[in-house]
């Protein structure tokens, strides 16, 4: 009765973790999905930039033609951002990374206390089975020398 309540209490823990680990995974996919959005409408907003530079670029060559190194100067300024944003993508993935290892551990703590919490049940199942064979014993040993002495006295 003890090691099934032990086992529902163990199930229960269980589930519980893998609720609170799919509510973390939730959050991340959401924050994910939001971080996604915001890129795209990052990108969409540096692409409406380009255009606009492109049409003043355009402008200027017709005036003075000095537009080549204004266009340059905003592909690398471009070049520049989009190597932030992947810096900030790989820092991310790599948090991510380290977030999954740390459930991981966390995960491999849970067994190894729930595989310690068999043992001691175990241990204590098995004393208790050894102390009623003793108890058993002395009772049938007592039983025993009451006979031998009943028989005795008869005699």
């Amino acid at each position: 009765m003890e090691s099934e309540r032990e086992s529902v209490h163990t199930r229960e823990s269980e589930r519980e973790s893998e609720r609170e680990r799919e509510r973390a995974r939730e959050s991340m996919r959401t924050k994910e999905s939001e971080g996604e959005r915001a890129h795209e409408r990052e990108s969409e907003r540096e692409r409406a930039h380009e255009r606009e530079r492109e049409r003043a670029c355009a402008r200027w060559r017709a005036r003075e033609g000095a537009c080549t190194r204004e266009r340059e100067r905003a592909r690398e300024s471009v070049r520049t951002r989009e190597s932030e944003r992947e810096s900030v993508c790989t820092r991310e993935r790599e948090r991510e990374r380290e977030r999954e290892r740390v459930h991981e551990r966390a995960r491999e703590s849970v067994r190894t206390r729930e595989s310690e919490r068999e043992s001691v049940c175990t241990r204590e199942r098995e004393r208790a089975c050894a102390r009623e064979r003793a108890s058993e014993s002395k009772r049938a040993h007592e039983g025993e020398r009451e006979r031998e002495r009943v028989h005795e006295r008869a005699r």
